[in-house]
């Protein structure tokens, strides 16, 4: 039973060293987020979508195809095809163009352009949504692993306190309800170990769908991490947003295709022209000698339909109140989410620091206590196994704040716009 307990006070102070060191580091994460960058089709989707609305901007000022025409004019009825019974007959050929308004073309190329742009910061907004889920799903995956090294020690602790149990009823001087209370508490074990391998199979799952290679490809041990320093100020971070965010340069670019659709629908108010050349062939008949003609002429649209333009300015006017009410909405958003996310920041820090530097090397040293004291009968064995559920379940609290830390700083990354820890 001796050696049991020299086991048994070996593990305690051992971490889950040996769990990390079982797999070893296959993948980083600046890999990872880089393969997701180029292989995930919902972003290759964004970017066809931005080349789509790009090869539209450069259309939206070209002209109308100018218009041929071909006639035979005052062609006699009863003898078709003759140019030369009538003066009037003729053979008439013209071309004609439409010519917009002058500021029209340049201002419909302006509003495509404007669109088009809202999209391409659309695709690095994407990027910075991709991003941050590869970084929750990683460091979520490390503290599961972690998670699993702690369970891997504390089913070594409880044989060892089925063992010493058993040593000790075996003598007399024990009960055989600590010996099911041990099998009990080693069983609850095994259950959330099982729950824990299940889910980091559906977190390794969520990262190769974000990559977009198969499913079943494994991620390997994740390395150790220290705790990025942060300090920017709420300030600053939001004026680094505001300057620096995809999404609010997207809505900006929303907002100056509305002023421009404005003054374009203003621009409607103005009659469209269409110029036209016409030449005719004529043919000697009678006494007209037959000498060809040919004409000049200019069209334009009377815009009387106002009920229809006021409807378009309306229509433009509705439309940059509603990006510039999304930005106002976005940037307050931003500011709640970087509060937010800087105060539990704080918070995951100092428990990081307490665990670590006070309830973990306390609470070893209490289940310790508790393991010489059970030898010698001081105390019971509902103590003992409350001294390494205490333990276990402060070593797992350590692991979610350290993972919470990373997740929390990759949302305020995604919010802020750019790289703001100093790279592990």
């Amino acid at each position: 039973m001796k050696s049991c307990l020299i086991t048994f006070l070996i593990l305690i102070t051992a971490g889950s060293s040996s769990f990390a060191e079982e797999m070893k580091p296959v993948d980083t994460l600046p890999a990872l987020i880089e393969s997701a960058l180029t292989n995930n089709p919902e972003l290759k989707s964004s970017q066809s979508r931005w080349q789509m609305y790009t090869s539209k901007a450069k259309q939206a000022s070209a002209l109308e195809d100018p218009l041929f025409m071909f006639k035979l004019q005052s062609m006699p009825a009863r003898e078709p095809f003759v140019f030369n019974k009538d003066p009037q007959s003729a053979k008439v050929i013209g071309i004609s163009q439409q010519l917009p308004f002058w500021g029209k073309r340049a201002l419909r190329e302006e509003v495509a352009q404007f669109e088009a742009e809202s999209y391409r910061w659309a695709i690095e907004e994407r990027k910075l949504e991709l991003a941050r889920m590869v970084k929750e799903a990683w460091y979520q995956l490390w503290a599961i692993d972690r998670k699993l090294g702690i369970i891997d020690k504390n089913l070594k602790i409880m044989t060892d306190f089925i063992t010493i149990t058993e040593s000790k009823y075996s003598v007399g001087q024990g009960v055989q309800q600590d010996i099911y209370k041990a099998g009990l508490e080693k069983s609850k074990m095994l259950d959330m170990q099982i729950t824990l391998q299940q889910q980091r199979k559906s977190l390794e799952a969520t990262i190769n769908y974000l990559l977009n290679r198969p499913g079943s490809t494994p991620v390997g041990m994740i390395a150790d991490f220290t705790l990025p320093p942060l300090s920017l100020s709420a300030q600053q971070l939001n004026e680094t947003a505001i300057d620096k965010r995809p999404q609010v340069k997207s809505l900006a670019s929303l907002a100056d295709k509305g002023h421009a659709s404005h003054r374009l629908a203003e621009k409607e108010f103005y009659p469209d022209l269409n110029l036209a050349f016409e030449y005719m062939f004529r043919e000697a008949s009678m006494n007209d000698p037959g000498y060809n003609m040919f004409s000049v002429g200019m069209t334009f649209n009377l815009p009387f339909q106002q009920q229809k333009r006021r409807a378009m300015l309306a229509e433009s006017a509705s439309g940059t109140s509603m990006a510039i009410e999304e930005l106002n909405a976005l940037k307050n958003s931003i500011s709640y989410t970087i509060n937010d996310a800087l105060a539990q920041l704080e918070r995951r820090r100092k428990l990081v620091e307490l665990y670590r530097g006070g309830i973990i090397p306390q609470a070893e040293q209490s289940l310790e206590s508790a393991v010489i004291g059970y030898r010698v009968n001081k105390v019971d064995f509902l103590t003992l196994l409350d001294g390494r559920l205490n333990l276990f379940n402060y070593e797992r609290e350590l692991y979610d704040s350290q993972a919470e830390y990373m997740m929390t700083l990759a949302r305020l990354e995604a919010a802020v716009g750019m790289e703001l820890g100093q790279k592990q």
